[in-house]
């Protein structure tokens, strides 16, 4: 049966800890890996637009000396037909695949059927890819994980899901700032293990859980296929007036300096005030540009390449 990786608990605490190390050594000297995967085939499959994920792993595949072939969800049979049976066919012509699908349920249903590992790229639950970018990015400003101190501050989403999941493997304590939260990612199992973890804690307050943290971490109140759709411009306005006192900004870190992290797209003075952005202590884009070398090494581990494919 095929490795997948559906959200970041799939994944022993040790082995998440391993594809970090390779990521650190893969952005460090790619010309080793220039061959790790030879002509091995990644399907790319979006329901949902993409820049990041898209490119990201489109770049990983391609720098190790595979190939990707991306599909439109909806330009495919995908919608007419159960995802069971194209799953069964698309995985026949492909050695691994990435999936960014509007639903946890259709994700899991799809990689129940699918000869090969699939990741999830994206998710109304999870963002394992995402998740090992940031950590990646935390252990390179840090140099380590033990004592670390992260705020994710905004809608309990998709993204938060990954975070506690991925501060729980790796010792990270986690302070969640989240007002609102997305009824599609309530994970029951996920809270009673963050509990017991003794590593996360919900707090009301912004600036002071900021100056508890090293690093403060924020996403889009409103998911991106709904942002500029005037049938959601009702809840949109009310998110906004929910949410505007967290906005990441000076007055609201109230004196805190710690690094600044958003997963993009960003949505300057909504989520973030754009003097932020591009601030001194903004990590903003190496956070992005990790997209690509954590997912090398997760591609890697999924594909069961070992240090013999990579060049001495």
């Amino acid at each position: 049966m095929a490795a997948h990786l559906l959200r970041l608990r799939d994944l022993a605490p040790n082995t998440v800890g391993d594809i970090l190390r390779q990521a650190v050594e893969i952005k460090a000297d790619p010309a080793r890996f220039r061959h790790a995967a030879d002509g091995r085939g990644l399907l790319m499959l979006f329901e949902k637009t993409s820049t990041r994920t898209a490119l990201s792993y489109q770049s990983a595949i391609a720098r190790m000396g595979g190939y990707s072939v991306v599909l439109d969800w909806h330009r495919s049979n995908f919608p007419i037909t159960p995802v069971e049976y194209e799953a069964q066919y698309v995985s026949r012509n492909s050695d691994i695949i990435v999936a960014r699908l509007r639903s946890h349920s259709t994700l899991r249903r799809l990689a129940g059927s699918s000869r090969v590992p699939v990741i999830n790229g994206c998710d109304d639950r999870y963002h394992p890819s995402q998740a090992l970018a940031d950590f990646l990015t935390i252990l390179e400003v840090s140099g380590r994980f033990d004592g670390v101190t992260l705020c994710y501050v905004g809608v309990h989403n998709n993204v938060a899901n990954s975070l506690v999941e991925g501060c729980i493997a790796l010792g990270v304590r986690l302070l969640l700032v989240t007002p609102l939260i997305h009824e599609s990612a309530v994970d029951q199992e996920l809270e009673q293990q963050a509990l017991a973890s003794g590593l996360v804690e919900r707090r009301d307050d912004l600036a002071s859980a900021a100056h508890e943290a090293d690093f403060v971490y924020t996403d889009t109140w409103v998911d991106m296929e709904y942002f500029n759709d005037q049938a959601y411009a009702e809840e949109k306005e009310h998110r906004i007036k929910l949410m505007i006192p967290f906005q990441v900004n000076r007055r609201n870190l109230g004196g805190a300096d710690p690094w600044i992290m958003h997963d993009m797209p960003i949505h300057p003075d909504y989520e973030i005030s754009a003097d932020m952005v591009e601030s001194e202590r903004s990590i903003i884009y190496q956070q992005a540009e990790n997209r690509m070398h954590a997912q090398q090494a997760l591609l890697l581990h999924l594909l069961g390449a070992t240090r013999s494919s990579v060049e001495s």
